[in-house]
């Protein structure tokens, strides 16, 4: 046995104290009792499968000044995620084989934990060669970062019939084009008409309409009228974000928190806890999407739309099952593993078989959030000064990765589609 880690472990919603037996960086035996070379203990501390965030924008390649795999990944292993999947309005957008592998080798030769790289859906793209490369295809129906609109259905009806066709996942941001506003703006409040609730649900509608039977995914549900609309049909996984969570748009924030979707009302924001507490969402996501502060700082109207949150995302969920809004069940179902049953990843449980990828956590070590201890290059963050629960050891598949807020150990992300080395 190559590693043992021994504690209060999180096994298929029970804790039990055992030892989770380690080789070539997978779990191969789980044991009251078990020895090895290496053995790391964990008295009073529960041991979680570490989290999966499932939609990030590393900005890598071209927009390397807001953030790349390097800062993107530091933020994701000290906030207990190890690892992430990658959006695909980077500059250039990932859509082609080649700039997947390019994107690919960047991000092998720079991130800290594992990845995985969505490809970008417009007409005309290599369905079938981009399948091959990417762990999951992500659809733009609104303008947001990047130039990856695709303002109607009808222009990629083929290439649609092509991701069924591939059994990869197609993550949708659902807002309807044709119905966002484009008045001024100059506060929430403005951002919000102008992309209102209608503009999603009707998005909503018809991406379920146009999709069939594919393995679509809703990204960052926003709307409370969103909820009983995905609700209905089967077979269909969504995601929330702690910030439409958390926030809303009479939180202080100005542009700070200016995100596509925007912040709703508090009426929303509370209609999507309480659907989080019913089960309704598969996962939660950070959605991070880190600016420059200088960016941020413009006038609201040219201020671009994004926050950071890859780094925050567990820490605010635990705290949450602190205060006991949410168990712990809930929580890491929805961080962990859902989110690796969605799109076929061995990671997000504590079980034989899977990678060796953990987060250890004092529940009773609570702190706030403080952008000055954060690894983002962004430097910010919309949760300042919101409680946090920070794992203290996080494991990548049975390396300790980083230990009481300090990297240990040696970058070795590598993508979740079985690539290792850059070409």
């Amino acid at each position: 046995m190559d590693v043992v880690v021994e504690g209060n472990c999180y096994l298929s919603g029970r804790f039990e104290r055992c030892c989770l037996g380690i080789e070539e960086g997978r779990i191969v035996r789980i044991a009251k009792i078990l020895d090895a070379d290496k053995v790391y203990r964990f008295e009073n501390k529960v041991i979680l499968p570490a989290a999966i965030d499932a939609h990030v924008h590393f900005r890598d390649p071209g927009m390397t000044n807001k953030e790349d795999f390097n800062t993107g990944s530091l933020a994701a292993i000290h906030g207990g995620v190890t690892c992430v999947l990658d959006m695909p309005n980077t500059n250039p957008p990932t859509l082609t084989p080649a700039s997947l592998r390019e994107k690919r080798n960047i991000a092998l030769s720079k991130s800290w934990c594992d990845f995985g790289l969505f490809a970008g859906v417009r007409p005309g793209i290599d369905v079938q060669g981009l399948a091959k490369e990417a762990v999951g295809f992500k659809l733009y129906m609104a303008g947001t970062t990047g130039d990856l609109l695709v303002p109607g259905l009808d222009q990629v009806k083929q290439e649609l019939e092509g991701i069924k066709a591939s059994q990869k996942v197609l993550a949708v941001h659902a807002e309807d084009e044709r119905l966002r506003r484009r008045e001024p703006e100059d506060s929430l409040d403005d951002h919000l008409r102008n992309r209102n609730n209608d503009c999603e649900t009707s998005a909503i509608r018809k991406i379920l309409d146009a999709a069939g039977e594919m393995r679509l995914h809703i990204c960052h549900v926003s709307a409370r009228e969103s909820i009983p609309i995905i609700d209905e049909r089967s077979g269909v996984t969504s995601e929330v974000t702690p910030h439409h969570l958390l926030l809303d748009k009479d939180t202080k924030l100005g542009a700070l928190g200016k995100v596509n979707p925007p912040l709703r009302k508090r009426e929303d924001r509370q209609a999507l806890f309480m659907a989080l507490k019913a089960g309704k969402f598969d996962i939660i996501a950070s959605d991070h999407a880190p600016h420059t502060i200088d960016e941020k700082q413009e006038d609201f109207e040219y201020a671009p739309s994004g926050m950071p949150g890859t780094e925050t995302m567990v820490p605010l969920m635990l705290s949450l099952v602190s205060e006991k809004n949410f168990s712990i069940e809930d929580v890491v179902s929805h961080i962990s593993q859902r989110p690796g049953e969605i799109y076929g990843i061995r990671k997000g449980r504590i079980t034989e078989g899977y990678d060796a990828d953990l987060m250890v956590v004092d529940m009773s070590s609570s702190t706030v959030i403080d952008s000055d201890r954060l690894n983002s290059k962004c430097g910010w963050s919309a949760f300042e000064g919101m409680p946090a629960i920070f794992p203290k050891v996080v494991f990548l598949r049975g390396e300790v990765m980083m230990e009481d807020g300090t990297m240990v150990g040696e970058r070795a992300g590598r993508d979740v589609l079985g690539e290792q080395k850059p070409e």
